[in-house]
């Protein structure tokens, strides 16, 4: 088989890269996806109940990139979607991130939110060098507040202490001295109004783009000429795991449905410091889907099964720095996206990093 173009993945990134490819250089481009189904993390089906799910896990779109809202509003339309996250600590939901409310509820005060600042500075503590995630939580709110909120949660979701882990996962929730519940604050947000399936399939709806799913790249590709791979898998298996495997955090998903038409007050409702999972998530209120039923989500999180989270430690950063020196080493071979960079990735900024490859890919054979 002769491609000019062969993607390996169909996540977001692959498909971003397929459909630009196929649609504004009108080339052949084929796609190898090792899972029955493309999409990647983002894939959604009805289950046995006719309950449209999230296989795995809750995935909402946000974003201020406005390039990126476009171009993925030519394959869907949206549900103007605004997500909210409980935290179930000491017996009561408050919502997430930290805002006013949070810290009321908290604590069962009425303070406003120029008297939440003041507390929040009587909290934290001071860092003379903020080196991990647990630097960055007590500078920011304490110790209580570490230790009821972030602590165990962090603990649950990577299996080591936050002060082992790299600033950027803490650093990623937002304190807000605002009454402001929302989880994003992004200009753009919604869901897929028909979901992220159909809004994949919408993407590669081009008799240009060839999809070959459950199949292991490595086992075709001495069968396929092709001039420039795009690689979007993890980066130590493509190079036979030469400097050893790059660790991951996985999850596994328990799924329930019951005769109910509500579950829980929230799309999603996190337990950092009760149960074994971190978090439960309601499809419907995600999907504002209409049935007599429920289904939930709980996640577990573990270190072994499908690669969901590169490891934010150092130790790790400089494993991966081995596999980096490698891939600059290839002429016709681009990494692309979480796995292939080794790097925590949100769904807006797969999708840019995807646009700005292919803009580049597209000057170099023009």
């Amino acid at each position: 088989m002769k491609f000019k173009y062969v993607i390996v993945g169909a996540g977001l990134a692959g498909l971003t890269v397929a459909e630009r490819i196929a649609n504004e250089l009108n080339e052949k481009v084929l796609v190898i996806e090792k899972r029955g189904h493309i999409g990647g993390n983002v894939y959604d089906s009805y289950n046995n109940d006719g309950i449209l799910i999230h296989n795995y896990g809750p995935h909402i779109f946000h974003t201020n990139d406005r390039e990126v809202y476009l171009y993925l509003s030519k394959f869907t339309k949206w549900n103007d979607f605004w997500h909210r996250v409980l935290t179930y600590v000491d017996g009561n939901l408050v919502p997430m991130p930290i805002t006013v409310e949070t810290i009321n509820k908290l604590y069962n005060l009425n303070l406003d939110c120029f008297q939440v600042e003041e507390f929040l500075k009587q909290q934290a503590e001071d860092i003379k060098e903020v080196k991990t995630s647990k630097d960055v939580a007590l500078s920011k709110v304490g110790q209580d507040i570490y230790e009821k909120i972030f602590e165990t949660y962090t603990k649950k979701q990577w299996g080591v202490d936050p002060g082992q882990l790299d600033t950027s996962v803490i650093s990623r929730i937002p304190i807000r001295l605002n009454r402001d519940t929302r989880y994003f604050a992004d200009k753009y947000q919604g869901m897929p109004s028909h979901g992220y399936t159909k809004m994949c399939e919408n993407m590669v709806a081009n008799k240009n783009i060839k999809i070959m799913l459950n199949t292991d790249y490595k086992e075709v590709m001495d069968q396929i000429d092709y001039d420039y791979l795009i690689y979007t898998g993890p980066t130590d298996e493509f190079y036979n795991y030469k400097h050893g495997k790059l660790a991951y955090r996985s999850i596994r998903f328990e799924f329930e449905t019951f005769d109910l038409e509500e579950y829980q007050e929230a799309p999603v409702v996190n337990y950092p410091n009760d149960y074994d999972y971190t978090r439960i998530t309601e499809f419907k209120k995600l999907t504002w889907q209409k049935h007599n039923k429920t289904t939930i989500c709980k996640e577990f999180p573990c270190a072994e099964g499908e690669p969901y989270y590169p490891f934010p430690t150092k130790d790790c950063k400089a494993q991966f720095a081995l596999y980096e020196e490698e891939m600059k080493k290839e002429t016709n071979v681009i990494f692309l996206g979480r796995l292939a960079e080794y790097r925590y990735y949100n769904m807006d900024a797969v999708v840019r990093r995807a646009i700005d490859v292919f803009k580049e890919l597209s000057n170099n054979v023009r």
